[in-house]
């Protein structure tokens, strides 16, 4: 249970609304990492649809909370989520990058999409274009095992060259997917963030429509931290997805929220959520549902 839903189902238990109720909502709203910016448009949207529908027992109210929330989600979902909407391009198999900070899942993650992936019928190559850690290689090389698919890797090599290697190989290999780690890294090491620019240029020279997606993994904990690294990773290299992890029983969840409200329209996409440590637990974003997860 996400930690703002447990807080929120005890807030809505009381049967009575009166001041303290609101200040205890926003209390809530901001310890679940809504941010200060969402929790205030949140609270008044539901003073003001709660005056206009004549909303006064608990239950009406935790509607209407719900129901905004999924309002404001849904700047974040894709029409056509590519987890759901899927579609190899023309001959060439679709390439994706994933980037990071360490410790945000981003390995992990790559290796659900590939059981997500292979469990829907299509073929992945994955590419280990984090080159400055070992341990980061043998973690995906496990992940392809688990899976039973191919790892393109170099030990100490250049992540562009294993980037340029991996689209070579999934075109050769008839491959419909080909996901490429990076370097997990803070947005503010510049050489690093140059290096990421180059691993996409090289991709785009390998194949004319690459990268079809340019994915951030996000850790849903990390409140404030992560609205900075979305803000960085999307100036730097123009991302087109987000992927948010360990959404599981100890995460506060409010941070989608504070991403919806915070950041600009041409904000990208969230197209996944990581809602435990198991292979399956991977799924699809959709507001409605998370709305739902979040309000009790």
């Amino acid at each position: 249970m996400f930690g703002l839903r447990k807080t929120l189902s005890s807030l809505f238990s009381r049967q009575k609304i009166d001041e303290e109720w609101y200040d205890s909502l926003e209390e809530a709203l901001l310890l679940g990492d809504v941010g200060m910016k969402a929790t205030q448009s949140l609270i008044a949207s539901l003073r003001a649809e709660a005056k206009k529908q004549k909303a006064e027992t608990v239950e009406e109210l935790k509607e209407l909370l719900a129901q905004l929330i999924e309002n404001l989600l849904k700047r974040l979902e894709r029409p056509l989520n590519p987890l759901l909407s899927f579609q190899k391009s023309s001959l060439n198999p679709q390439v994706w990058i994933v980037v990071g900070v360490n410790g945000a899942g981003k390995t992990t993650s790559i290796g659900k999409l590939c059981h997500y992936f292979q469990a829907s019928g299509h073929k992945v190559l994955l590419g280990a274009g984090d080159t400055f850690r070992a341990a980061a290689r043998e973690q995906l090389m496990t992940w392809g095992e688990r899976n039973q698919v191919a790892v393109i890797t170099q030990q100490g090599g250049d992540a562009a060259a294993v980037a340029h290697d991996s689209v070579k190989a999934g075109q050769s290999r008839n491959m419909d997917l080909v996901v490429i780690d990076t370097a997990g890294r803070l947005s503010t090491q510049a050489n690093l963030m140059d290096e990421l620019k180059k691993v996409k240029r090289v991709t785009a020279k390998a194949q004319d429509d690459a990268p079809n997606e340019t994915i951030l993994v996000i850790d849903g904990n990390t409140g404030q931290n992560g609205l900075s690294q979305v803000k960085a990773f999307h100036e730097a290299l123009g991302l087109t997805a987000i992927i948010v992890t360990k959404l599981d029983g100890t995460a506060k969840g409010g941070i989608l929220c504070a991403i919806a409200e915070e950041l600009p329209e041409n904000t990208p996409s969230v197209i996944a959520l990581g809602l435990g440590e198991g292979i399956d637990d991977l799924k699809p974003f959709s507001a409605s549902e998370f709305a739902k997860s979040l309000v009790p």
